[in-house]
């Protein structure tokens, strides 16, 4: 574990991959620090946001190092069904790029139980580790201007879902109903970093 200053109100914290930045965030959860303003993780690192006031940030970076953290296994979140309609307008491109029928894309898609490895791009996009390699296909060239909320999609090796209409690259395979942010429901995003998702076809 590396931590070091990032500005006077926050700690960036590295660790050795994601599997310990959410048992590290689950840690820091737990402890419930006086001042903590937000934890931002990403793949091998958080960013821990305070206020340098209530929370000694110096003493936390020393001890930090020497904090017992929960396994693995006790860091995993709830598990979150995600009903989808596999009819994006980018499947039938998916299918031709990994040589595989378009059922055959859907099944796979729908198969593993995926981690939610952090939310990023615009509040409440869950960027999903887990994506069969088979079904790894390149960003669009070209972007497009307005995705609808709810789309999912694969870009490289990840696949996501846009919680709300933005512009966006990714190949577009289906959609679901579920609103993963609500700026007036708590918390407002409906996944959490280290927690589990499962897609299911549906219609």
């Amino acid at each position: 574990m590396n931590v070091r200053p990032a500005g006077d109100r926050a700690l960036l914290v590295e660790v050795e991959d994601l599997a310990a930045v959410h048992r590290l965030l689950a840690a820091l959860r737990a402890a419930d620090l006086p001042g903590l303003v937000e934890l931002v993780p990403g793949y091998r690192t958080v960013l821990i946001q305070a206020d340098p006031d209530r929370l000694d940030l110096d003493r936390l970076a020393a001890d930090l190092p020497g904090w017992p953290l929960p396994s693995a296994e006790a860091a995993v979140g709830e598990l979150v069904e995600v009903p989808v309609v596999y009819d994006g307008e980018d499947l039938p491109a998916v299918a031709d790029h990994t040589g595989l029928p378009v059922e055959e894309v859907v099944r796979r898609h729908a198969a593993p139980t995926y981690t939610v490895a952090f939310l990023g791009f615009s509040p409440g996009f869950p960027y999903l580790v887990g994506l069969d390699p088979s079904l790894a296909t390149p960003r669009r060239a070209t972007p497009r201007t307005a995705i609808p909320a709810g789309s999912v999609g694969i870009a490289g090796d990840q696949t996501g879902i846009y919680p709300s209409a933005s512009p966006g690259g990714w190949q577009l395979i289906g959609r679901t109903e579920l609103v993963l942010f609500d700026p007036d429901r708590d918390p407002p995003a409906l996944l959490a970093p280290g927690g589990r998702l499962k897609f299911v076809a549906a219609g």
